[in-house]
């Protein structure tokens, strides 16, 4: 689908169909600014006959109306006038596109204006439209026959979008909405696609490949690949272990993007790659278990914040390390009891092979700390308590540092994602210490999962170096509940909004 921007009216540029936007009323007339004064009485008429009430995510199709110099004409409701946002305007724009694929309409224009005078920063208006065009065009059908085509005028998507801006409206500086929201988008979708990807065609080594590809032509980004020998050689522990049940040999995958002077500081971003996780000899319940082919969103989060930020040329720098293995009760695998040297000599006792992701996360958060990065931000779907806690909302954040916590949180309400601040403290550090080594991998107290994993992986980061743990079991996929531009069933590309403000932020 190809997003244009352009100014004038539908009629102008040629489209038999335009996409507007209207608060939500119920049965009396509205101001509607941007619009038409003919449109405007056309509406108004949907709102006194109870047709259309401009609720939230509300979209309704006038076929054949022939007004404001176009055929077809597609409303899309905002919800209260007074809550307009910027998130709004994305979830607008995903339900205008999921309305016109529904009406079979090849080509659109989207009327800028008519989302209101309440966001003013109108590149960004063009950016978040953009993000929720580009995630509401995700699919991922890649492994399904494709029928034959007999006839050619049929409906193969949406073709176009063209944002339509006003005639005093600066198009330059609306460009660089448009690329920023593309880039974004574009990062979001290859996020999605990592995990989306089944575990045989999805291995460690299948993603530092698509990893090395994505990445390749991109300035100032370079990519290393380091392979089961590399990893043991270099006390990866955790990592090695873990791999040790599955034929796919595991990958460390680091990335560098070098966009500011040598002497500053890199952000440090660290990833769970577990590109399949069976729970090991501690082995999980067959329902569901398809769905951890997701257990790599940690990592495929990681990877597309660089790519992101690569192609957005930000003056930082930021280096990334993303452990990737599979966890499997092949018969080398890690034992309930066995007990493993990480790479800053800390020594675990492993009493359930489920609880892996944490252990390969362990290597890269010393070997990351080791770098002295100004900050450490790690993302995991580590735990299913996670999910009891926060459902598919919020992420949950953990952290000491509360000024960290507080730019996270800065960043989050800017990108428009949830995030959630959760207890990280000395108790959850106690339940953490080993009986036979200096740390068991599973808590000695049955609650409070999540806060003791974070507690774990704390062992790992170096004194003094801010750090922040994301778990996103619960958003890293299946949204489409809570957000139209998610698909029905798949990978989300939670926090990659995140990320990318919070590193823009940094600078």
């Amino acid at each position: 689908m190809q997003i244009l921007l352009k100014k004038g009216s539908a009629d102008g540029n040629n489209l038999t169909t335009l996409v507007v936007f209207a608060p939500e009323q119920s049965g009396t007339k509205v101001s509607l600014p941007g619009i038409s004064k003919d449109l405007a009485s056309f509406i108004n008429e949907a709102y006194e006959k109870g047709e259309f009430s401009g609720a939230k995510d509300e979209s309704l199709c006038f076929r054949n109306c022939n007004v404001a110099g176009a055929h077809h004409v597609v409303v899309v409701g905002l919800g209260k006038a007074e809550t307009n946002d910027y998130e709004v305007a994305r979830r607008g724009a995903a339900v205008a596109l999921s309305t016109l694929k529904a009406g079979k309409i090849r080509k659109a224009g989207l009327d800028l204006a008519s989302l209101g005078k309440t966001m003013k920063d109108k590149a960004k208006v063009v950016q978040v439209v953009t993000e929720g065009l580009m995630m509401m065009d995700y699919e991922f059908d890649w492994y399904k026959t494709k029928p034959a085509k007999k006839d050619k005028k049929a409906f193969d998507g949406v073709e176009q979008v063209a944002l339509l801006g006003d005639s005093k409206a600066n198009l330059a500086s609306l460009k660089k909405g448009l690329e920023a929201g593309t880039i974004i988008g574009e990062s979001i979708n290859f996020a999605r696609v990592l995990g989306d990807t089944p575990g045989n065609l999805m291995t460690p080594d299948i993603l530092a490949k698509e990893t090395t590809k994505a990445a390749k032509g991109l300035a100032k980004l370079k990519v290393t690949v380091w392979d089961k020998a590399r990893i043991k050689k270099e006390g990866f522990g955790g990592l090695y272990g873990v791999s040790l049940g599955s034929s796919q040999d595991p990958r460390f995958i680091i990335m560098e993007y070098k966009g500011a002077a040598a002497s500053k500081k890199p952000i440090a971003l660290v990833g769970k790659g577990l590109t399949f996780d069976s729970g090991g000899i501690s082995i999980k319940p067959s329902q569901s278990m398809d769905e951890m082919k997701y257990d790599m969103q940690g990592g495929a989060t990681v990877i597309a914040t660089m790519l992101a930020v690569a192609k957005m040329k930000l003056k930082v720098n930021v280096v990334a390390y993303v452990p990737a293995s599979e966890n499997m009760p092949g018969p080398a695998a890690n034992k309930p009891g066995d007990i493993f040297t990480a790479r800053n000599g800390k020594t675990v006792e492993i009493l359930n092979t489920d609880a892996e992701g944490r252990l390969i996360l362990s290597d890269a958060l010393a070997y990351a700390s080791e770098k002295k990065p100004a900050v450490i931000l790690d993302a995991a779907t580590l735990t299913g308590a996670m999910v009891i806690a926060l459902g598919n909302t919020h992420t949950g954040v953990f952290s000491r540092d509360n000024k960290l916590v507080k730019k996270v949180q800065d960043a989050a309400d800017a990108a428009d994602e949830l995030v959630w601040p959760m207890p990280l403290t000395d108790y959850h550090s106690a339940d953490m210490k080993g009986a036979h080594a200096d740390l068991q991998n599973i808590s000695a107290f049955r609650g409070a999962g999540s806060s003791t994993a974070a507690a774990f992986l704390e062992n790992f980061v170096g004194e003094g170096i801010p750090w922040a743990h994301f778990d996103i079991a619960g958003t890293g996929w299946n949204q489409a509940n809570r957000y139209p531009y998610c698909p029905k069933k798949g990978a989300s590309g939670a926090l990659v909004r995140t990320w990318v403000e919070f590193i823009k932020n940094s600078k």
